[in-house]
């Protein structure tokens, strides 16, 4: 009886392949103590004993549970997808160092150019998304992968309509279902797709890596003709690189100010990372917030701050992207009369008459900025939860300290919106004054009537 009810993944050595995980973690943690592993960020020596301490967590929040509700594509799946996954890639990082209690052998990974460090600086922000994959399906060891709940709220509905509750897919799978609402030729092009969108190269595409797909290349409409044209077809692109090999990779270019590479960043996921060359020949790196890459690229090629992509002298036109259609269109069926909303499909809850009245004329420089504002209310309202919210996962390392430009206090930064003044509210004393007035009114004819 206690074996019917324990948990299928544990029927399966699914403990055993945990603690083995944490082991091999271990190992590769006494391997990087030597001093000159330290690098920036992402660094192994940091990334090693988290993903050991979550994976400790993992196990202990999977051996107190009762019952196992998932069924494919649930915990089971991805645990088995991922420990593979993890053994694989740690095995690779402890060829590459010098092997436990012999530190004289394989000195040549601490050297500067040495064939080792290349394939080694693959690996840390590998690592680095496995574990930021990890912490955002199971926060403090418990399963929350299929309530995770997407930034963007088009990408949400996808996920959910065409994957259920599912956290993790097959390759192969998941590309049918995104030619659904974005087609993508096979071939070289699909398999660039697969090589960005994978992040932690196993095969697979879980939820969380979808997210920051969708994030890196919004707005949904044309989400791949932006991966294509960021990605794909910009020679400023670059993948997996970290902070340092950005500021090494444009030393050759300091005496050509306006040179740039962008990268996602690797310790905030979902975010892009530019590096430059100043005007006067230093090297910076920012993190532009809140605002789609393709507009910060435009609008520092105009200032004259992104001007040659990785050195080169073509820079890419991007203004095709940002001609967008000024209104969404929205296809509904016909089932109106059903107990769910024909956009969404949440359910409704309930119902209320309301009563439209048409409203005064405004001035014109009042109703743009109301419009504006109720644009900007329905583009939010776009993005909300759209169910119980699990937090994306956390910074697992302080960001990138980043210098800062001067130029950069203005044209990363959004200016708020214009709003209309509204009147400030009466005092107490005179509210009360106008209450009793409009309230005496009726009575006072009433009883002129009466007395007439």
């Amino acid at each position: 009886m206690a074996a019917a009810a324990a948990p299928r993944g544990w029927q399966w050595g699914e403990p055993r392949a945990l603690s083995r995980a944490v082991k091999l973690l271990q190992r590769l943690e006494e391997q990087c103590r030597d001093p000159r592993m330290v690098t920036g960020p992402p660094s192994l020596r940091d990334l090693l004993p988290r993903t050991a301490q979550l994976l400790g967590e993992v196990a202990k929040a999977r051996r107190e549970a009762r019952e196992d509700p998932e069924g494919p594509g649930g915990a089971d799946d991805f645990l088995a997808i991922y420990l593979a996954n993890l053994e694989v890639k740690g095995r690779q990082v402890a060829e590459l160092l010098p092997p436990r209690g012999k530190k004289d052998v394989n000195q040549d990974v601490f050297r500067e150019g040495s064939r080792f460090r290349p394939p080694l600086a693959k690996l840390a922000p590998l690592f680095s998304h496995m574990h930021a994959e990890l912490s955002a399906l199971f926060p403090a060891g418990k399963y929350c992968g299929h309530l995770y709940q997407l930034t963007k709220g088009s990408a949400h509905i996808f996920w959910r309509q065409y994957c259920g509750v599912r956290c993790v897919l097959p390759w192969a799978e998941f590309q049918s279902l995104l030619c659904v609402c974005h087609p993508v030729e096979p071939g070289p092009t699909m398999q660039a797709l697969r090589s960005t969108l994978d992040l932690t190269c196993n095969g697979h595409v879980s939820v969380f890596e979808f997210d920051v797909f969708t994030r890196l290349f919004q707005p949904w409409p044309t989400l791949l003709r932006n991966w294509q044209l960021l990605a794909v077809n910009h020679p400023g692109y670059m993948a997996f690189l970290t902070y340092d090999e950005v500021q090494t990779r444009l030393q050759a270019y300091r005496d050509k100010p306006g040179s740039y590479i962008f990268r996602p960043s690797c310790t905030r996921l979902g975010q892009w990372a530019i590096g430059y060359v100043s005007s006067d020949g230093s090297i910076l790196q920012t993190i532009p917030l809140n605002k789609p890459l393709l507009q910060v690229l435009l609008k520092g090629q105009k200032d004259g701050i992104f001007l040659f992509p990785d050195g080169k002298k073509h820079n890419p036109d991007l203004t095709e992207l940002c001609r967008v259609e000024p209104y969404q269109r929205i296809q509904v069926s016909e089932d109106s009369d059903s107990q769910t909303c024909p956009f969404c499909r949440c359910e409704i809850k309930g119902r209320e008459a309301v009563s439209i009245c048409q409203a005064q004329e405004r001035p014109t420089e009042v109703r743009t900025a109301a419009d504006d504002s109720r644009n900007n209310c329905h583009q939010e309202a776009a993005e909300q939860k759209l169910g119980p919210v699990i937090p994306s996962a956390p910074s697992l390392l302080p960001e990138d300290q980043f210098p800062q430009g001067p130029q950069d206090k203005g044209w990363l930064t959004l200016a708020p919106l214009a709003l209309p003044r509204l009147r400030p509210p009466l005092p107490l004393p005179k509210m009360a004054s106008v209450l009793w007035e409009v309230t005496s009114r009726p009575r006072a004819r009433e009883e002129a009537t009466e007395s007439s």
